[in-house]
């Protein structure tokens, strides 16, 4: 079988080499993360996922936070200044993505639907999955590059209060995108018989 999103599934790669020489505008990826996020699947259609998509300042507001908190908490001064290193890359591309969980709607799904409550944290978790995977691979279809990211719960606090965002949405991950200045490195797979199983 021909499957044209498998081939640009193999674009989705980690690019940690940004820069941001990108063509498109911030409002056409705007529109790009809307209609690929809410074109996402969620369990009951609960929509949990928001996202926050962030540009020139506003973006490097995110990486700066992540290094002022992380300085606090490196007390080694050489590993600080490879962590340093490492989030300048996030820092040089083109904007962020803030992904997070609307918890109001978790917490109202499981008051209304008691037989399912334990689960609806882990399906609000396969959600925020599902939509990162489009968005990343909606990214890599326009040759643009990215990463996740996972400073939460660290940054928590100072990103609600630099952005104003509501209590109710949990930050669970942070994609830096841009231009990609290197391309990935070989990805290695595990042997497909450790993974997959054909059962008839």
């Amino acid at each position: 079988m021909q499957s044209t999103f498998n081939k640009i599934s193999a674009k989705r790669r980690s690019i940690y080499a940004l820069g941001d020489q990108v063509t498109a505008s911030p409002e056409e990826i705007f529109d790009l993360v809307k209609t690929t996020v809410r074109n996402s699947p969620s369990a009951f259609n609960s929509q949990t996922v928001r996202a926050v998509i962030l540009f020139g300042e506003k973006s490097d507001r995110v990486w700066q936070i992540v290094e002022d908190t992380l300085k606090e908490i490196v007390k080694d001064p050489a590993a600080f200044e490879k962590t340093k290193a490492k989030i300048a890359t996030f820092r040089a591309g083109y904007g962020t993505i803030l992904y997070l969980t609307d918890t109001k709607i978790v917490h109202q799904l499981e008051e209304q639907f008691p037989s399912y409550a334990d689960n609806f944290a882990d399906w609000s978790e396969q959600a925020i999955g599902g939509a990162q995977q489009a968005v990343w691979t909606a990214l890599a279809e326009n040759n643009i590059g990215a990463s996740l990211q996972h400073y939460n719960p660290l940054i928590d606090d100072a990103i609600h209060q630099a952005f104003n965002l509501p209590e109710t949405w949990q930050l669970r991950a942070e994609m830096p995108f841009g231009s990609i200045e290197s391309p990935a490195s070989d990805k290695d797979y595990l042997d497909e018989q450790e993974v997959f199983k054909l059962i008839k």
